[in-house]
């Protein structure tokens, strides 16, 4: 099989079982934007205007022009001034973060040192959950090697900037990946997540404005400042997908893993030729095109270019650009209710919608799923998506995605199970 040869920009220094060294990162290029903008005195807002030109949307889920986040710190707002670097990751079927630290840490790192820059940030904190420990030893190992290099501390390559790094391990929990939540876990508060007014760009970290961005969005700045935003854009292959985009693939393929190609590959050409197709026997029944609170997407949509307006046409989400194959012989209601098992499970139970909501829709899809289910639970389950987004956060809403569209594009399968008393799928296998 030729596979098409995109050029790699986030991945380019991966390595078998490796990550690649700090001079490994500065022959391709590394550190070249800090010792041009940061040593050379370039004015901060004229890299957030550099970013903010590229299109650089977030990696890690809402899609928000990095950019903008940026400039919404005021220029005579309060200091100190933070960042939050967002490796939390818990999303089912994403794994991208891990990956991208264990490939080519210091472009994460060079990331976060300009992202401060921006606007004046004097620390930072890369949140990363307990089970991405290697990650974390990763991590702290090279922010030595970049201290030691001049890199990271006072007055950074002779300026009169001074910007670190700390590695905060969090105790865990999904819920402490959503920004306001994450910002409450690293102050030591219960990982509640607040609404705005104020956003974090105004009060974030001990009522200081703070950024909050993920990783992999992180990781693209430095390649957008050594290149320049033109460049970034010329990647993909349409506008309003600027850039690359690291996919995670799981599920029915033959090649599972994460991939970096230009933002808005279509989804047919991900799965046949970066992941070696599916196996022998298996058809493409659906996915979830953006991680585990994105809805079902058929095989109408099988050609679809995976990027954020052209999902967002189509009535679906990006997401993380996890994407979770299923095949014909997969059932969609026991998919459903394992999510839905995670999802309850996750609920930091602040609000009633999400606390009581969730366990409720689990365990109509268990019903379903065991033989015990009753016409009834289609509407009651319809109904109970409906309510859930009345929940403080997006973590309900976001729960009830696969639901929802479970209802909407495979209702049959569910009225099978009820109507057979038991799972159609599980019969076929001979259990």
């Amino acid at each position: 099989m030729n596979m098409p040869d995109y050029p790699k920009v986030l991945f380019k220094n991966r390595k078998p079982n490796r990550i690649a060294t700090l001079d490994e990162y500065r022959a391709s290029g590394g550190y070249e934007a800090t010792e041009r903008f940061i040593g050379g005195r370039v004015s901060p807002k004229e890299v957030t205007r550099l970013v903010d030109e590229s299109g650089l949307r977030g990696r890690g889920g809402a899609g928000f022009p990095a950019g903008k986040k940026w400039s919404a710190v005021a220029d005579d707002a309060a200091f100190p001034r933070y960042l939050a670097a967002n490796a939390d990751e818990m999303e089912p079927g994403t794994f991208k973060d891990r990956v991208l630290i264990h490939a080519d840490p210091h472009c994460i790192i060079e990331g976060m040192l300009l992202c401060g820059y921006a606007f004046s940030a004097s620390k930072a904190f890369l949140f990363i959950r307990p089970s991405y420990d290697s990650s974390a030893a990763i991590l702290e190992a090279e922010l030595e090697n970049a201290r030691k290099a001049g890199y990271l501390g006072k007055n950074i390559l002779g300026t009169d900037y001074s910007f670190d790094i700390i590695v905060h391990r969090s105790g865990g929990r999904y819920i402490c990946g959503e920004g306001s939540a994450l910002l409450n876990a690293i102050m030591g508060k219960r990982p509640n997540p607040t609404k705005p007014p104020p956003y974090p760009t105004e009060k974030g970290l001990w009522g200081r404005p703070t950024v909050v961005n993920n990783v992999e969005t992180l990781a693209n700045v430095p390649h957008i400042l050594r290149n320049g935003p033109e460049w970034f854009k010329g990647i993909a292959p349409s506008s309003g997908g600027e850039g690359t985009k690291i996919y995670c693939i799981s599920g029915k393929v033959n090649s599972p893993g994460a991939v970096e190609l230009p933002m808005g590959t279509r989804l047919s050409e991900i799965i046949e030729e970066h992941c070696g197709g599916m196996p022998a026997g298996s058809e493409f029944k659906a996915c979830l095109p953006g991680g585990a609170s994105t809805q079902f997407m058929t095989p109408e949509h099988y050609d679809i270019r995976m990027d954020f307006g052209s999902l967002k046409t189509v009535g679906h989400r990006l997401g993380t650009a996890a994407i979770m194959v299923f095949d014909q012989k997969t059932c969609l209601v026991a998919a459903t209710l394992n999510l839905m098992q995670f999802f309850a499970r996750e609920s930091c139970g602040w609000c009633t919608p999400c606390r009581e909501g969730l366990p409720y829709m689990r365990d109509l899809l268990w019903k379903i799923e065991h033989g015990e289910g009753r016409e009834e639970f289609i509407p009651l389950l319809k109904d109970m998506c409906k309510k859930v987004w009345n929940a403080y956060c997006a973590l309900a809403p976001g729960a009830a995605e696969p639901v929802i569209s479970l209802l909407t594009f495979f209702e049959d399968e569910v009225r099978e199970h009820i109507s057979r008393k038991g799972c159609p799928f599980h019969a076929q296998a001979g259990h």
